[in-house]
């Protein structure tokens, strides 16, 4: 038997303003857009490839921001009531919780691969004698994109609270990355319009492409932890944790009726957790009315809880094993 279950959150207890997860994406595609629009026009007017860089990566971030949006919506649409969710679930019936981690591995391996061209044209640039800079218009941008990156993981970690979204937490990690990123520019662009006019001068060209390979090998491996999370759900690798409470629950029901074993298979794909229990009865056990045998899986459903859409779980009874391998 497979059930949905029920949304934990009563949308009459929910706060009249509570940001929902795709209008928590929303406001930080636009944000995103801000900061790529300045990252780019600052870059090219100071001369500084960091900040085009840093631009070109807010705008890719903003575009999986979208993708993910975009699930999410789906997500939201197929746990919905009405005719829409009624089309979703006749061409869609497995749900749309296995987009996330795609979304997820997708947006890891897209940041990581600019990081490392950038690196390269870094490494090229240092070695070619580095690039002129106008430190006063990227100190400008780099004050001004760090508040923006600040106040944005401000708004979306207050938010997430309550939404306990990995699409959101994703995306605070993004702005937090690119605050620390900006922070360092600002640092290095601070020390270089510090030396102007001194007997270090010579050096002011290769600030750009040193701070921006520095950069690069910072933000190379962060998103990586997103792909191998990624990759584990993509593949069905069974969560320990999950799979222990599922066991404890499979367990005590053996025990409390009789049954003389089970079987548990849990994935975890994005939000969604994927749980099939078989309990192995006795041959010739007294029949039991089906409103019995559905009181029995409602007991091990609340045993196991988490009764809400992102939950699928199947419980079944059989006397023959092989059913249950």
């Amino acid at each position: 038997m497979s059930e949905p279950g029920h949304a934990p959150d009563d949308p009459g207890k929910r706060p009249r303003h509570a940001p929902t997860e795709p209008g928590v994406l929303r406001v930080s595609i636009a944000a995103t857009a801000v900061v790529a629009a300045l990252g780019i026009v600052f870059g090219l007017l100071s001369g500084s490839y960091a900040i085009v860089f840093d631009g070109i990566y807010s705008l890719a971030d903003g575009a999986t921001s979208m993708v993910a949006l975009l699930v999410a919506n789906l997500i939201a649409g197929y746990n919905a009531t009405g005719a829409q969710n009624r089309r979703l679930v006749e061409k869609f019936t497995m749900g749309f919780w296995h987009l996330e981690p795609m979304v997820l591995g997708a947006t890891g391996l897209l940041l990581s691969g600019a990081a490392v061209y950038a690196f390269i044209n870094a490494v090229g640039s240092f070695m070619s004698g580095g690039r002129p800079l106008q430190f006063g218009q990227a100190i400008v941008y780099a004050v001004v994109t760090v508040l923006i990156s600040l106040v944005m993981a401000g708004y979306g970690r207050r938010a997430n609270r309550r939404l306990r979204s990995d699409l959101v937490a994703m995306d605070v990690r993004g702005w937090m990355m690119s605050a620390a990123i900006t922070a360092a520019l600002l640092v290095a662009f601070v020390l270089g319009l510090a030396i102007q006019g001194t007997s270090l001068e010579w050096m002011s060209p290769y600030i750009d492409p040193a701070v921006l390979a520095l950069v690069c090998l910072v933000v190379f491996p962060t998103p990586l932890g997103a792909v191998r999370q990624a990759l584990q759900e993509i593949l069905l690798v069974t969560p320990a944790e999950l799979k222990r409470h599922v066991d404890e629950v499979a367990q005590r029901t053996v025990e409390r009726h009789g049954f003389l074993g089970y079987r548990a298979y849990v994935a975890k794909v994005g939000r969604g957790r994927q749980i099939e229990l078989y309990f192995i009865a006795p041959a010739g056990w007294p029949a039991r009315t089906l409103e019995q045998w559905d009181a029995l899986r409602d007991e091990i459903g609340e045993a196991i809880g988490g009764d809400s859409p992102d939950r699928w779980l199947t419980i079944a009874f059989t006397t023959d094993r092989e059913w249950a391998e």
